[in-house]
């Protein structure tokens, strides 16, 4: 029998608590602003992975109102420049303070099969902060929680299109319900005002569930929006799975809580259904 492989936590005590019951305090907090109303179903989201204190607010505004499926496919961006443009982990379990998440294994090979652009690459995700950071969220709405990892350092349009096909494919042959995590800060560190601006025009063909015309709007307007590749996959993925709705669930920049206005980062929380 071989032994799990296990990825311990990379910014613990520096994004969010290290402490479980201190983590688990926070989270709570963030999630608790929220009126209390019957969790919707999605097909899936995009919220942000700054450190909690910046962006746990928004982050936690979106989870609070979602139906937490026990499978999460959580996309983010490559930060680091580590490993394959298109990475994925399919074996072993995510540690965080809050105890272990398990892969689903079976899921992620199918993906695997269905997009061969897909790299099986554990260097992307070693230091990368931009998934871990959603799992706290998810663990504590969803204690049967598994997941499968991907890291996506490509700027081009076709592969991340590619992605989001297969994703859709091989969610489409699931019994049970997948909600796609699209990580993604907006705009960074430009003014509050140009980052606002900049970002609802990334938000706007969010909200109209066109990838193509988030990817032209980023391109164009040099929105350092650091996920935008994930939220095209996710866009892709679920139009082909029947979306027809987008809601902006909370918006704000990094200025609302430092008070600093002269280079913020932008955080929307979004719902795709």
């Amino acid at each position: 029998m071989t032994a799990t492989l296990i990825r311990h936590p990379a910014v613990a005590g520096r994004f969010y608590p290290r402490d479980p019951e201190t983590l688990r305090e926070e989270v709570r907090t963030y999630l608790s602003p929220t009126p209390a109303q019957k969790p919707v179903r999605a097909l899936g989201c995009i919220v942000p992975h700054a450190g909690y204190v910046y962006s746990g607010h928004v982050a936690g505004a979106v989870f609070a109102g979602l139906e937490i499926p026990e499978l999460c496919i959580v996309m983010c961006p490559n930060h680091t420049g580590m490993g394959r443009p298109l990475a994925i982990v399919s074996e072993g379990a995510w540690e965080t303070p809050l105890g272990d998440v398990p892969l689903d294994t079976d899921f992620a090979a199918a993906l695997k099969r269905q997009c061969p652009l897909l790299q099986e690459d554990s260097a992307a995700h070693r230091s990368e902060h931009a998934a871990e950071v959603e799992l706290p969220f998810l663990q504590m709405r969803q204690p049967k929680l598994k997941f499968v990892p991907i890291a996506l350092g490509s700027g081009e349009f076709e592969p991340l299109e590619q992605l989001g096909l297969a994703l859709a494919d091989v969610i489409a042959r699931q019994t049970q319900s997948v909600l796609i995590v699209a990580s993604s800060d907006m705009n960074h560190y430009e003014s509050d005002t140009i980052t606002r601006v900049k970002d609802h025009l990334a938000i706007e063909p969010i909200l109209r569930l066109d990838a193509g015309a988030l990817y032209d709007a980023v391109t164009l307007h040099h929105i350092s929006m650091c996920g935008f590749g994930p939220a095209v996959a996710m866009l892709t993925a679920a139009k082909k799975l029947g979306a027809t709705t987008a809601d902006l669930v909370k918006y704000a920049t990094s200025g609302d809580i430092s008070g600093e206005r002269d280079a913020v980062v932008g955080y929307a929380g979004i719902v795709v259904r």
